[in-house]
């Protein structure tokens, strides 16, 4: 029930959507080692799914976590400092302050969790080179109105500061959502983190990628890959190229799962209102509602798992170094299939243990 990806699919399954020339190229594929920077093709594929970024802007890795990892080091050293978006994937704040300082920059739950960017740039300091961020967000939902969104890049440009956006879930939510451009489309040091397992729904390809047009920043990340994955698997490659040529369809499919799975928690959260506070998310698969029992989340989601088997992220996991995480909230799903049985049984629990 508290799942950040999308329904996955079959090896089959996603074999049906290739054409003819698709199948052949993966049946028929040399498993030998595959470049560096990733096949040709699959770097093709993957910038058209931008509008300004070419084939040469774009360094594939095995999954999201590489490219974090390449990029901070690349871009950051013991003299910089950084500032982190709270709460966050945790490597997006423990690998800057395993390298260097940091500032984290809370979002604001009682402004549908948006950012500040004034609060943004009370954080600049004279050596800051980093700006991590992440819409549609985890675990929150939320998306960064556009308008912020460019005032934010116009700031990092006037101090010459990279931004690594976090874009795993673009394309992912209820059908209509308005995405925001991708960060290396529209700014010059903008990194534009994304993978196949997400909004997809793939995670067992393990195909990640970044893109940049900063050449001197994707050069060194290229030569640190030497020293990590080396290349990407050549059967997910092939995999890859077959899902990005047939992009919209993948992502429909997922998104008509949220279209299916989010009025369900809507509902739930009418009905149980004395309990929750609850936020609709603006993309991905994921909210963050709070608890309001006098037990506590973490009791609450601990006795959940406990008794009746069901599994919700306690927002104690989202904990940082860099400040204050909001307290008494819970990451839920709904990405998945099979959410109504999930429901049943939160129902249960409820009826059984909070009247009792």
């Amino acid at each position: 029930m508290t799942a950040s990806d999308a329904e996955s699919m079959s090896l089959q399954q996603l074999l049906s959507f290739a054409t003819t020339d698709e199948r052949e190229e993966y049946e028929n594929m040399w498993l030998g080692y595959t470049e560096t920077f990733g096949a040709a093709d699959v770097r093709e594929a993957i910038s058209n799914t931008f509008t300004q970024c070419s084939s040469n802007d774009i360094l594939c890795f095995a999954g999201a976590s590489e490219g974090i990892f390449a990029a901070n080091n690349v871009i950051l050293d013991k003299d910089s400092h950084a500032i982190v978006v709270t709460p966050n994937y945790q490597s997006h704040e423990s690998l800057p302050l395993s390298i260097c300082s940091a500032t984290g920059v809370p979002l604001d739950h009682n402004d549908n969790w948006s950012l500040d960017i004034d609060r943004i740039a009370d954080a600049i300091q004279p050596n800051t080179r980093l700006l991590t961020i992440n819409f549609p967000h985890n675990p929150t939902g939320t998306i960064l109105p556009l308008d912020r969104y460019e005032a934010m890049i116009e700031l990092c440009r006037k101090h010459g500061i990279y931004i690594l956006h976090d874009e795993i879930f673009n394309g992912l939510g209820p059908t209509g959502t308005k995405h925001l451009p991708f960060i290396a489309d529209v700014y010059e040091r903008g990194l534009s983190l994304n993978v196949m397992s997400k909004a997809y729904g793939l995670p067992g390809l393990r195909v990640g990628w970044i893109a940049c047009k900063d050449q001197e920043v994707i050069s060194k990340m290229e030569r640190l890959k030497h020293y990590l994955s080396i290349c990407n698997s050549g059967p997910s490659e092939r995999l890859t190229k077959i899902a990005l040529s047939h992009r919209n369809e993948l992502l429909e499919r997922t998104c008509r799962i949220v279209d299916k799975n989010l009025p369900k928690w809507d509902a739930f959260f009418a009905n149980h209102s004395d309990l929750f506070d609850w936020q609709h998310p603006d993309g991905s698969c994921m909210a963050f509602p709070r608890y309001k029992g006098k037990e506590g989340v973490e009791i609450f989601t601990h006795d959940l798992i406990e008794k009746s088997g069901i599994l919700l992220l306690p927002g104690s996991i989202y904990q940082s170094k860099l400040g204050n995480t909001p307290d008494n909230h819970f990451r839920l799903g709904f990405g998945r299939e099979n959410l109504d049985e999930g429901l049943v049984a939160l129902e249960n629990h409820l009826n059984l243990y909070n009247n009792a």
